[in-house]
């Protein structure tokens, strides 16, 4: 078995309310801004693992938003900037005398996601649903092989469940990534505990798992399987720890760490998150 080692997990911070069965009240507003970067990495999980052939940093700025329409139901919205930069790549596909390597880097949208939660029982535990769309609104470079989104839609509808325990609280989902496109599909499973561990910090951990049903026909370009970025059976087991620390009942910081027991075609490098939030 591979060892157990850090994993590159993007949206650790947003995970807590993304996949939370708890609804925002009529009118009410939660909004995080957040920062993801995996830096100066130069491998990929894999079977065997992978080179990249060059160093590569990932970061993705986002901002994620929910509103209650009502008190049972509400909207959700996730809008991420992807900064990506490629240094010394050296084409393994190119035989070459000297220094051939060439430095990339990309900005530009990812995959903007829009969804609907409702919570159909709340007596004790809650039960609730949650369906979203990521749209296909990433960009590819063919030169550097840097993509910044899957090309296709996913549709990600979610079971989720949780309780409070006064100064702490337990959540799961069940569901899948179901893409367009000739991706594979993706089950995925997880759950988190969360304390309060002093009168504003909570401390967090959480298990995440999404596997590839391995459905999936898509051929992409050669130089976008060697960089990684968005390619076909992605997926991780993960699980670490988070924070979020409450300023005030309506404004806080968040950060976390992960670690990993398996996982395909994604970086090999530990991830630094933080992000802020503010309730209107």
């Amino acid at each position: 078995m591979k060892k157990l080692t850090l994993l590159s997990l993007l949206l650790i911070s947003l995970t807590s309310f993304c996949q939370s069965p708890w609804t925002q009240e009529k009118g009410n507003f939660y909004t995080q801004v957040s920062f993801n970067s995996v830096a100066n990495y130069d491998t990929l999980f894999g079977d065997p693992d992978t080179s990249t052939f060059g160093i590569y940093t990932d970061n993705t700025a986002q901002i994620f938003a929910e509103y209650g329409i009502s008190n049972k139901t509400s909207l959700l919205v996730n809008l991420p900037l992807k900064i990506i930069t490629i240094e010394d790549f050296q084409d393994p596909r190119i035989d070459c005398d000297g220094d051939c390597s060439q430095n990339f880097s990309k900005t530009a949208l990812g995959n903007i996601e829009i969804g609907i939660k409702h919570n159909f029982y709340k007596k004790g535990w809650l039960l609730s649903g949650q369906i979203s769309v990521e749209a296909n609104t990433g960009t590819y470079d063919g030169a550097s092989g840097i993509r910044t989104g899957y090309d296709a839609y996913t549709f990600t509808p979610l079971f989720l469940t949780g309780k409070g325990f006064g100064n702490s609280y337990f959540q799961a989902f069940i569901g899948a990534n179901i893409r367009t496109n000739n991706y594979s599909s993706n089950f995925k499973i997880g759950g988190e505990y969360g304390k309060k561990i002093t009168e504003k910090i909570w401390l967090i951990g959480y298990l995440d798992i999404v596997k590839s049903l391995k459905n999936g026909t898509i051929i992409l370009p050669v130089t976008n399987t060697i960089t990684g970025f968005y390619v076909n059976d992605q997926e991780f087991g993960g699980f670490g720890l988070k924070t979020i620390g409450e300023f005030t009942k309506n404004f806080g910081i968040t950060a976390g760490f992960g670690g990993a027991f398996f996982a395909n075609n994604l970086a090999q490098a530990p991830s630094l998150n933080i992000g802020a939030f503010h309730k209107f």
